[in-house]
């Protein structure tokens, strides 16, 4: 497909799991793309950076969504909110109205949105949202293409990591009664593709379209096609009434990945029935290439992803719902309070490219080289407490860039060679960040490991000083860790599959 003829596109949710696959698909078929994050430096490290444009802007900022929409032919909308209180339906209706105002302003041509299906029964409180976006865009003044999509398949989406963990991890599991629910999935490819065409949609279209795989199954036959797929032994499933979409997403919660607040809006949408009602798309866009991708083809695809470790983006490419995002103060004179440090410096004969590669493969199968069942166990309780605990891992066992998530971390900063500055995400009193630096003098290389805390508080305080006797242990046997595994010469073991702990 080659359509794009020099327009401009605007892309917004580019740092997420389906704005990160889009823009070198929009680039590839001769758009100009302009990416638009709260944070450019997020984006800083993206394979395609240097072919797009970035503009720092908010959603919900009036002025600075203007600015970003400005000359613009097609904007993409793929900003959602999420979390488990009712806060994230006002802030996707501000955004949405203020997006949508902007793009009025800036006399965009067309909006594209993809959002979930709207079944006729009642909705959960998710899919609810996301409906009223699709409509606050429709009436908006801007041309708009709602797309409609249930289960989207793909290596690194939180539906195929939910799906995929419980699989493997369950050969025998009691499942809730949402496991009979039909459903119609749609592979990230074929996603895509539809993206990128509605572009090209006549200016008088002005609705929504539902947008499918060729299979409409159950959550029970995703499951069982999953296992057949990987070779699995089939599962035995024994569905219960008895299990609300509380407790289900706190059990999903246990045996995968994703944390809480994600897996409770999946699992409330799991209890409605999302199989298209229409598919009038046709009429304006020819099917992919081939057809539309099968779930278990899909499924195989995602699985090659993962085995090669070629996971373009992930489910926690976008931020934590909750997470701290605030930067590591740099200023030496911070008037910002207390920033409590535990420092660790070690010396090796080991050359530095060596003792960066085992920094930068720091976390997920190859772990924290220091007091494992300390790290288990903290994760643990993060997990408890709602947080994204241990298990989220990294989408490259080598390979990290800016943004991206780490166990209970995310890349702050990256340099190279040089420097590698994670922050936390765990649920904490205070905001705390992980730093290694590596320097060369002479004949030896020094690594530089600095814990740092931000405390909330007086409990944020009491943190602190309640787990300073452990540092030693714990970051110091850390830096040693990373120190010997440097000065063994020996990568160390990890699994080809990105999997997290």
């Amino acid at each position: 497909m080659d359509t794009g003829e020099g327009r401009l596109c605007l892309v917004t949710g580019a740092s997420g799991y389906i704005g990160g696959r889009l823009v070198p698909e929009l680039l590839d078929a001769g758009f100009r793309v302009r990416c638009m994050a709260r944070s450019a430096q997020r984006l800083r490290d993206q394979p395609w950076a240097d072919r797009v444009e970035i503009v720092e802007a908010d959603a919900t900022d009036p002025a600075s969504t203007r600015r970003a929409l400005e000359g613009v032919d097609v904007a993409y909308y793929l900003i959602h909110a999420i979390g488990g209180n009712g806060g994230f339906a006002e802030t996707d209706r501000r955004a949405a109205r203020t997006f949508s105002a902007a793009a009025r302003e800036a006399g965009v041509g067309r909006l594209v949105y993809l959002g979930g299906m709207e079944p006729e029964e009642e909705l959960s409180a998710h899919l609810r949202s996301r409906a009223e976006v699709g409509r606050i865009l429709l009436d908006g003044g801007v041309p708009t293409a709602w797309l409609r999509a249930a289960v989207i398949i793909g290596s690194g989406s939180a539906s195929f990591e939910m799906l995929r963990y419980l699989t493997e991890r369950l050969p025998a599991m009691v499942t809730p009664r949402w496991v009979r629910s039909r459903i119609q999935p749609i592979a990230i490819r074929d996603v895509l593709y539809y993206l990128v065409a509605a572009a090209d949609l006549p200016a008088d279209v002005n609705r929504g379209f539902d947008i499918g795989g060729p299979d409409v199954l159950t959550y029970l036959d995703m499951i069982r096609g999953y296992a057949r797929v990987a070779g699995l032994k089939r599962r035995i499933i024994l569905p219960v009434p008895v299990l609300s979409p509380w407790l289900s997403s706190h059990w999903v919660g246990v045996i995968t990945p994703v944390p809480g607040a994600l897996a409770r809006p999946l699992v409330e949408s799991l209890r409605n029935e999302v199989v298209c009602r229409e598919n009038d798309l046709a009429e304006y866009v020819p099917p992919p290439p081939g057809g539309t991708v099968g779930f278990e083809r899909s499924v195989e695809l995602a699985l090659r992803r993962v085995r090669e470790a070629d996971v373009a983006t992930r489910w926690s490419s976008a931020s934590t719902p909750g997470a701290p995002s605030d930067p590591l103060p740099t200023d030496p004179d911070w008037a910002g309070g207390s920033l409590y440090t535990d420092e660790q410096v070690r010396w090796t004969g080991a050359p530095p490219e060596r003792l960066w590669e085992v920094v930068e493969g720091i976390g997920g199968d190859r772990g924290w080289y220091s007091f494992p069942v300390a790290w288990q166990a903290r994760g643990v309780l993060d997990r408890l407490v709602g947080g994204v605990g241990l298990r989220r891992g990294r989408r490259d066992p080598r390979r990290l860039r800016i943004g991206e998530a780490v166990d209970f971390w995310r890349v702050e900063e990256i340099e190279p060679g040089r420097l590698l500055r994670l922050r936390a995400e765990m649920r904490l009193p205070g905001l705390a960040w992980l730093e290694f630096s590596v320097r060369r003098d002479g004949s030896r290389t020094s690594l530089t490991q600095r814990a740092l805390f931000h405390p909330r508080g007086l409990a944020g305080h009491a943190y602190w000083w309640a787990f300073r006797p452990f540092h030693d242990v714990i970051f110091g046997g850390m830096c040693s860790g990373i120190v010997r595994a440097a000065e063994q010469g020996q990568k160390p073991k990890a699994r080809a599959t990105v999997r997290a702990h």
